[in-house]
């Protein structure tokens, strides 16, 4: 390489073809008085050694501009280009949004005919006959009393059940916030106990049957049924188990707790057969629906239950397959439809 008669500019030596590659623009020059106009700094003098002091004296580039947070969002965009889409993890559950307010009114004021008209429609007929049963014959007043805790208990014991399985499906956290769902739960399950403590505890005032403290707390002593009775003392038992294990879940650690939760199902078998087999209404006509729809509509939400557990492992093990080299995607189902919860599959 060469340089011309100043020695600035480099010359290319010629090319095999005998003639000059173009030359490159050259830079402009810049002097002391451009750069104190540009930097806003006096220029070095010849004369004045580097860093002396004084008004005159060359302090170097001026610092850095600050830059906002509009800025820095901005250059951290464009340096590292446009944002990934965002996936949605599988399994994840829907978002709290609530009902409108124009559906919960509706539903509270329907709520309330429903319940106005069960009441009005019953309590004369209700206040009538109990007048006559105490006029007559007092002792079964308890009869009557067992029987109305033991159809509540077993209300209130399903809604609980029922509730659990919606939490379980994540169908509620849409309109319901998962903690508010979580402490409703509970109170149920606790309600639930205390009205067949109730239900169990005024036996000993009825009449009809010779009802001992032996007898109640003892399964299968009972003067009535023993059987069927006995299975509703052990679901006694055991649904009292589940409903304290709330108090001491985060001793026992979350995965025994939800290990311990499955008795619930087991609890609500007990509860129906004991009420089928052991209540004296079980043959009228509103008694049979009274547990049929509970029944059918936990082995509904089972089922579903069950069929998305089998369904988010299966999609989990073939985003785990899509995911090595050198396999293929597992093939799309109705579950992998945008809005179902799908996952986004790395193509083969």
């Amino acid at each position: 390489m060469t340089f011309d008669a100043n020695g600035a500019t480099p010359k290319q030596p010629a090319t095999a073809h005998g003639s000059n590659p173009p030359e490159r623009p050259t830079p402009p020059a810049y002097s002391r008085e451009s750069a104190a106009a540009m930097f806003g700094a006096a220029a070095p003098s010849a004369s004045a050694p580097v860093g002396a002091a004084g008004p005159s004296s060359y302090t170097g580039l001026p610092p850095a501009p600050r830059l906002g947070p509009s800025a820095l969002g901005a250059t951290a965009v464009s340096a590292a280009g446009p944002r990934p889409p965002i996936v949605r993890r599988p399994g994840a559950g829907a978002v709290y949004k609530g009902l409108p307010l124009p559906v919960r009114i509706v539903i509270w004021t329907l709520f309330l005919v429903v319940v106005g008209f069960v009441v009005g429609a019953t309590a004369p007929t209700g206040l009538q006959r109990l007048g006559a049963v105490a006029a007559l014959k007092p002792g079964l007043l308890a009869w009557y009393a067992v029987r109305t805790f033991g159809f509540l208990a077993y209300f209130v014991i399903a809604a609980s059940v029922l509730y659990g399985l919606l939490l379980s499906t994540k169908i509620l956290d849409s309109i319901a916030h998962r903690p508010v769902s979580f402490a409703l739960h509970k109170d149920l399950a606790i309600v639930g106990m205390v009205l067949a403590t109730l239900h169990a505890v005024i036996l000993i005032a009825d009449q009809s049957f010779a009802f001992t403290p032996r007898a109640i707390l003892v399964p299968f002593a009972s003067p009535y049924s023993p059987v069927s009775v006995g299975i509703g003392q052990l679901t006694f038992y055991l649904s009292l188990v589940v409903t304290l294990s709330f108090y001491v879940r985060r001793q026992i650690g979350q995965r025994a707790w939800r290990l311990l939760h499955y008795a619930t199902f087991l609890s609500f078998i007990g509860a129906s057969y004991h009420g089928i087999m052991s209540g004296s209404d079980s043959g009228t006509f509103w008694a049979f629906w009274v547990y049929l729809i509970p029944v059918t509509a936990a082995v509904f939400l089972l089922a579903y239950r069950i069929v998305i557990s089998v369904a988010g492992r299966a999609r989990r093990s073939g985003a785990d397959q899509a995911l090595v080299p050198g396999r293929s995607a597992a093939p799309l189902g109705p579950l992998d439809r945008p809005g179902s919860g799908g996952i986004l599959r790395r193509p083969s």
